[in-house]
């Protein structure tokens, strides 16, 4: 009976980790059209992402406390903005989640960045995409739809968001 029991349980353990996680915080899956939304940059520019119509959009979300964007956030102005920024058919931008303008300036005024971003202080923004967990990166599609999809940051994981530009910009 034992042995039925210690089989039994290493079946189900096998079972479980074999089968993938579910990802609970995203309310958006690829294939999607991308939720709407407008706000201000901390440079006063208008963002819309309804009149991003015929480009590639780069949607990142991070917070100035959390340690994988600080890591991330460098890596996306070296290996992105500084390729793509003069690209007509590319666009970012970059949301502090539940951050004011003023503390997303400050940021960017200490870290050195160029890049353009947005407060979402409500994460009234941020809730159309997700509940929780940053940095999350969303790449919208020519068409308005979502082509891919990230949450965290890890070389490897950052590598597959470069592929898809690279892949779809042109």
């Amino acid at each position: 009976m034992k042995r039925i029991l210690v089989s039994a349980f290493i079946i189900l353990s096998l079972c479980a980790t074999a089968s993938p996680q579910t990802d609970t915080t995203t309310l958006t899956k690829v294939g999607d059209k991308a939720p709407a939304f407008s706000c201000k940059t901390t440079d006063g520019k208008s963002f819309d992402l309804a009149k991003q119509k015929g480009k590639i959009v780069l949607i990142n979300f991070f917070a100035t406390w959390c340690g994988p964007c600080n890591s991330e956030l460098p890596v996306l102005q070296k290996n992105i903005w500084e390729k793509y920024r003069n690209n007509k058919s590319f666009s970012l931008i970059i949301l502090g989640r539940e951050h004011t303008a003023e503390e997303v300036s400050a940021f960017v005024k200490t870290k050195g960045f160029t890049m353009p971003f947005a407060p979402d202080p409500g994460r009234e923004i941020f809730k159309l995409y997700a509940t929780q967990s940053i940095p999350r990166n969303v790449i919208v599609g020519k068409d308005g739809k979502i082509i891919f999809q990230s949450i965290g940051y890890s070389p490897e994981e950052f590598k597959k968001v470069e592929e898809v530009l690279a892949r779809e910009i042109r």
